[in-house]
């Protein structure tokens, strides 16, 4: 996966593609299934509004938003011949790893808090990593296990050990199968598809990106993502796929960065409206509209001038080494714990996901250094966050649902609707003695939708008068944000700007040491 891929994809691709809409499945969660409205040309913008608030993630894209931190492991043929992007043309002899160890890549990141591991099952050199019965291209004529190895099944068995989810990706681009360019490379990659859906257990994710280059034929291929959908939700209606898919979209860089102001509610196309709403519990399909790279995806400008609106959640990409597959070469340049804790702030904390790239070695392991800074990675994450400085402070809030301390339970499941019958919603924390911090968290509950636009933070100094620590916009499933050292005994956030009254889940303060 590489970044030119996507700009295919947001030329082409986005233009010419289906979503496909299906009720999701009840979760323990019980997270609603209105994850798309349609405006009616009578909409007033108050109207267009109140339903943007009122759109909320299927059961399948809250649970992969709880998540929060998924891996990527890219890992083929590339690794052995030093490149990001095969040919096709590549023996697969070159293939064999000498060491594999599976239990390595998902212990090391269970560990570290990932929830979900996707591994490059193909990738666009057409290798793929399991004995697959539609290709000779593949580990069966490696010399790796005398042939009859499967990492695709070693990966899985080891999520299953560890309670990790486990994601797949198939490229559909491939340079070398000779059907690539026609229609019966379809059935082909829907054969391949099935194998990966059926044979491996239950797989959390499914992830496309948006290659299309010329085949081993010079042709291009025609993708046929609708069918992919279907079979997808037949096989594992569970699953979410992404990023060229309808359940999560690419946040638009490979930097690991979200926008400042992410809203998970978008604008989709304008479609025949009456058609939408009388399958909107059924299977609709929908074409995506315009640019999903823009930095203004969600605000009130721009959706009141859709004709619907869908909750389309971002997953944030980036690998912790400059390039996706293992080059030996770039051990020394692997991203420090702290860089990694700055990328945890601006995709988890921007209402994301972090979709977190570490690529194993020749050998088959994930590299020391790569090791070495994520559990780095773990130890700061550990010491900033397991203790939440407003966990024993007096709370008050004038609320219409639940109780106050709802918010600093660590308990997400739990919440408060405010009072706003003012225009604002305030939160005073009174502590016995002085803190010092510099984060602020703050969760909505999605379930009942994103609605906060603008929110502010002020400590009380030691003259009595309150002074802004930091302030934001958009808050989601959560938002974090940094700030200069301070020290106070009271605290207090204040919500200024809404769509609607929001599901406070947590508000938290805490430390983060530099």
């Amino acid at each position: 996966m590489r970044i030119e891929a996507y700009s295919q994809f947001i030329k082409s691709a986005i233009a010419t593609f289906c979503l496909l809409f299906v009720p999701s499945l009840q979760s323990s969660f019980h997270a609603q299934e209105n994850n798309l409205v349609v405006i009616k040309p009578t909409d007033t913008p108050a109207d267009i509004v109140r339903k943007a608030a009122h759109v909320v993630p299927s059961a399948r894209q809250f649970n992969w938003q709880r998540q929060e931190l998924t891996a990527f492991l890219h890992f083929g043929v590339n690794t052995y011949t030093d490149k990001e992007w095969g040919d096709g043309t590549e023996s697969a002899t070159i293939f064999n790893p000498t060491a594999l160890d599976a239990d390595q890549w998902i212990r090391e990141l269970k560990a570290a808090g990932f929830k979900c591991a996707i591994l490059t099952c193909k990738h666009h050199d057409g290798f793929c990593l399991w004995p697959s019965a539609y290709t000779e291209h593949s580990v069966k004529h490696s010399p790796w296990k005398n042939g009859m190895g499967d990492v695709v099944r070693e990966v899985s068995e080891a999520c299953q050990k560890y309670g990790m989810a486990f994601g797949v990706y198939l490229s559909p681009w491939d340079r070398n199968s000779k059907l690539y360019g026609t229609e019966a490379y379809n059935d082909y990659f829907v054969n391949q598809l099935t194998e990966l859906l059926t044979q491996y257990g239950k797989v959390s994710e499914v992830w496309f990106d948006g290659a299309c280059g010329e085949g081993a034929n010079g042709k291009k291929q025609e993708y046929d993502f609708v069918r992919w959908y279907e079979l997808i939700r037949k096989l594992q209606p569970e699953a979410v796929i992404a990023v060229m898919g309808p359940d999560v979209r690419w946040v638009g860089t490979e930097t690991g960065r979200g926008r400042a102001t992410e809203w998970s509610v978008v604008p989709k196309d304008n479609l025949d409206q009456e058609a939408i709403a009388q399958n909107s519990q059924k299977e609709v399909l929908t074409q995506p509209v315009g640019d999903m790279m823009g930095q203004d995806l969600g605000s009130r400008k721009i959706i009141e001038k859709a004709k619907t609106l869908i909750w389309y959640p971002a997953e944030i990409d980036v690998s912790i080494r400059p390039g996706w597959f293992y080059h030996e070469s770039q051990d020394h340049q692997v991203k420090t714990p702290k860089e990694l804790m700055d990328i945890y702030f601006t995709s988890v904390g921007m209402n994301g996901v972090l979709l977190l790239n570490l690529p194993p070695n020749k050998e088959g392991k994930l590299a020391e250094a790569d090791i070495k800074s994520l559990r780095g990675f773990r130890q700061l994450y550990d010491a900033t966050f397991t203790d939440n400085l407003l966990s024993n402070a007096k709370i008050t809030c004038n609320v219409s649902e639940g109780r106050p301390r709802n918010i600093i339970d660590n308990n997400y499941d739990t919440s408060v609707l405010p009072n706003m019958k003012t225009g604002e919603a305030v939160f005073l924390f009174k502590l016995k003695q002085p803190v010092t911090f510099n984060v602020l968290s703050v969760q909505e509950d999605i379930r009942k939708g994103q609605r906060v636009e603008a929110f502010t933070l002020e400590v009380k100094d030691e003259h009595g008068k309150w002074q802004k620590a930091t302030e934001g916009t958009t808050i989601g499933h959560k938002r974090l944000l940094k700030f200069p050292l301070q020290t106070a005994k009271e605290v207090r956030l204040t919500i200024q700007q809404v769509r609607a009254v929001p599901a406070i889940a947590e508000i938290g303060l805490y430390h983060l040491k530099e």
